[in-house]
């Protein structure tokens, strides 16, 4: 009974991998249209794209265990070449299975994509196999041209510089700098230049009439939220936000978070031009409210432009400077659309910066297979995953589980992923490092570049990171765990064997 059980088991499992592979076909068909409108170097990546979203909307995890049990590929890290993957586990299954013969994205020409990619959206790379090391540059190291080499030389391979800091003049200061230094260490590396977007912030705080520089509130107290001081009464604990616009897009019952999740909020009142707010909870020692700081609303629906006039202002300069571009909040392929569309106005077709596609809400999770099939109408462009206003907008509980999602998708598409925020964080601001942030280090081996944030330890911190990057990749190729030898193993078998001997 157990033999048949299994035979039928098998029969099912078979066709079932069969019909996956000819709906993986056949809805390349629906997809036509899109496909002719990719770049042409990332057709195939696309089809791979299109084959893994099918694959992902099938329930297999029976079948990958009867895979695992017989000694078969479970499908687990067939990203890269899906129905090659799918297909060559066929073949195996079933001796009746023709293979077919047009195949283009197998498990070779994946990797010869994927470091193509990487290759010509972040440059050569000069560590071996090492996923790239991000750094902001701070204003500070504009004029410091020895503190430059030595961040080039700790391993740094992509500048980042942050449109929503400094200007013009600055900005062009830390870019001279920097070609100055790769001039004299010979080690090469790209400019990434981050849009701001329409990031909400705290413009101002008022209390007992007078402007505040910050707030220190507890839990339970109320705040008058307005875009126009002329909307707030004068006895209310206010904070003016921008842009203004949003305030009249909060309704009561809808969360806010200010600062990166430290301090939550609810809606009691909307309307007139304001809403009141009450706090609810404070994850911080320093319950203090500060100008400037962030401030998401994960269940509003905010109907705001994705590129902001400030955004525009600083397109031209990016054109002219930067390799890559960072679209800070957008959400849909149309943001795409228009942001590429602003870029070619300023700059020439073939020397556009990469865009890099900052996922940070809900929204473009929603639509990540879209834009990365937008975005791949240019033949260079990646991912970044901002894990800050990510996680406050679809809550911290998730974040471990939506990140690999993005990782997933992003390897099915080929695309270069960036890991960013808040990496090595306490090691770069104290000197210090936490475990916890040592484990999430780790992770960015998964990804082609990870980003460091400004600090003032950051020689030290760019020496840990490729110091934890480099031991990673002898364990890890993107999602799948590769085994070399270990010490563990090794050492104590040998005291073994020579234990036996005495």
């Amino acid at each position: 009974m157990n033999i048949y059980r299994s035979a039928i088991n098998h029969e099912r499992i078979v066709g079932q991998l069969e019909t996956l592979a000819a709906d993986m076909k056949h809805i390349e068909d629906s997809f036509r249209t899109t496909l002719e409108n990719i770049h042409i170097s990332n057709r195939i990546s696309a089809v791979n794209l299109i084959h893994y979203l099918v694959l992902r909307t099938a329930e297999i995890r029976q079948v990958q265990e009867y895979l695992h049990q017989i000694g078969l590929s479970s499908l687990t890290s067939c990203e890269s070449h899906v129905l090659s993957q799918l297909s060559n586990v066929l073949r195996w299954l079933s001796p009746t299975y023709v293979q077919r013969d047009d195949i283009a994205c197998t498990f070779e020409t994946a990797g010869r994509i994927r470091q193509e990619k990487r290759e010509l959206l972040l440059g050569a790379d000069p560590y071996a196999g090492r996923p790239h090391i991000m750094v902001t540059l701070s204003a500070e190291v504009a004029h410091d041209r020895m503190h430059m080499e030595e961040i080039l030389l700790a391993g740094m391979t992509v500048a980042r510089i942050n449109c929503a800091h400094d200007g013009p003049d600055t900005w062009l200061q830390m870019i001279n700098t920097l070609k100055k230094s790769v001039a004299k260490t010979g080690i090469p590396c790209k400019i990434y230049m981050d849009l701001a977007g329409p990031k909400i912030r705290i413009k101002s705080i008022t209390f007992n009439a007078e402007q505040q520089d910050k707030l220190r509130v507890k839990e339970q107290d109320q705040l008058c939220i307005v875009g126009n001081l002329i909307d707030a009464t004068l006895n209310e604990k206010i904070v003016q936000v921008e842009p203004a616009e949003i305030v009249s897009m909060i309704k009561p019952g809808e969360h806010v978070f200010i600062d990166d999740g430290k301090f939550e909020a609810k809606v009691l009142k909307a309307g007139a031009g304001k809403a009141i707010i009450q706090i609810v909870r404070i994850s911080t020692k320093k319950p203090f409210l500060r100008l400037d700081k962030g401030i998401n609303l994960p269940d509003s629906e905010l109907s705001i432009d994705s590129l902001t006039a400030s955004d525009l202002s600083c397109i031209p300069f990016i054109c002219k400077h930067a390799d890559m571009v960072g679209y800070s909040f957008v959400g849909t392929p149309y943001d795409l659309e228009r942001l590429r569309n602003e870029l070619r106005k300023h700059g020439s077709e073939n020397k556009l910066p990469a865009i890099i596609l900052k996922i940070e809400r809900l929204l473009a999770i929603q639509n990540l297979p879209g834009l990365l099939l937008t975005g791949m109408r240019d033949e260079s462009m990646g991912v970044m995953i901002a894990r800050g206003d990510l996680a406050v907008e679809i809550g911290f509980e998730r974040l471990s589980e939506i990140q690999e999602e993005i990782l997933w998708i992003c390897e099915a598409a080929h695309a270069p992923v960036i890991w960013a925020t808040q990496v090595l964080e306490s090691l770069n601001k104290t000197g210090f490092a936490t475990r916890s942030e040592m484990t999430d280090a780790a992770m960015g081996v998964m990804a082609e570049c990870v980003m460091l944030n400004k600090g003032t330890h950051m020689v030290k911190t760019i020496q840990v990171l490729d110091n934890i990057l480099k031991r990673q990749i002898g364990h890890v190729d993107k999602k799948r765990y590769i085994m070399r030898p270990l010490g563990i193993a090794k050492n104590f078998l040998d005291e073994t064997r020579l234990m036996e001997k005495l």
